[in-house]
């Protein structure tokens, strides 16, 4: 499938009646992996690509070039349409977030979010009009490179649990030309309700976090269409990595192998690429 037909088919996926999972990808073996258990879309992960080479999950914490290489290696590790996570665009004008998504574009990218947090822990939150124009310009951009937009609303990340404002912010993204609405870290399926009734473009959910804990069902009854887990199938994969590593060293055992992935299964979801001499 080209770009443009990876294009069509997420904004298809979308378009149906019902949810869908969108499974984050955090390097090019988690995204085969998940291409061959049958997801219909990747998208990548901040946090699980910034945990894998040992850095933090954060605004400031990633560069722009590091995140689109490993964008990069999930876009040519599948043939699945892959939306990227873009940060906060990696500048505060508009004109960055331009940058951005024409440069994700370059590297294969169908789709991806921006954030309106700043980076900056004193100021975490872009300040509402400067939030809006950058959406209304990387949106313009979108439209025109057929690009897939999600805009975040990053107020529950940041000690900002104000939800008036939060659905002010969506509903401003939708009139500048999101195509997604994406508030991360809403407390309840009350909360999830009133966004999704606020708005009538899709809306994301990101599940996988501590709380709540709710099911793909509850979530399509309170009208989402998308679901994402953000970097929690990495937590999750460095979850079990921790707990072999501590078997060995603390109790002296490998009693981890009988839940580890056999070789050959691993190996039957990789490619097989000879080595150049």
């Amino acid at each position: 499938m080209d770009q443009k037909g990876k294009f069509e088919a997420l904004k298809s996926l979308h378009e149906e009646e019902g949810i869908f999972v969108i499974a984050n990808a955090w390097n090019g073996g988690s995204a085969r992996i998940l291409t061959a258990l049958g997801y219909k879309a990747l998208a990548t992960t901040s946090a699980g690509f910034a945990f894998s080479i040992g850095y933090r999950d954060s605004a400031m914490g990633l560069a722009r070039d590091q995140v689109l290489q490993n964008a990069r290696e999930i876009v040519e590790a599948s043939a699945l349409p892959v939306s990227g996570d873009l940060e906060e665009g990696f500048g505060p004008a508009p004109e960055d977030c331009v940058k951005t998504v024409e440069m994700a574009t370059e590297i294969g990218l169908v789709g991806g979010a921006i954030e309106d947090a700043t980076g900056d822990h004193s100021d975490p939150i872009f300040d509402f009009n400067l939030a809006v124009d950058r959406i209304a310009a990387a949106s313009e951009t979108a439209r025109a490179l057929s690009f897939f937009l999600t805009a975040r609303s990053e107020n529950f990340l940041y000690g900002r649990p104000d939800l008036d404002d939060t659905i002010r912010r969506l509903v401003a993204f939708e009139e500048a030309g999101a195509d997604v609405l994406y508030a991360p870290g809403l407390p309840s399926l009350e909360a999830i309700r009133e966004v999704c009734s606020a708005v009538t473009k899709p809306v994301n959910v990101v599940m996988g976090l501590t709380e709540p804990k709710l099911t793909v069902d509850q979530l399509r009854a309170a009208g989402v269409n998308r679901i994402s887990v953000g970097g929690s199938f990495a937590r999750a994969a460095l979850g079990g990595f921790m707990r072999a590593a501590e078997e060995v060293l603390e109790h002296g055992t490998f009693d981890y192998a009988s839940d580890a992935l056999p070789d050959p299964v691993a190996a039957s979801y990789m490619l097989d690429k000879k080595r150049v001499v």
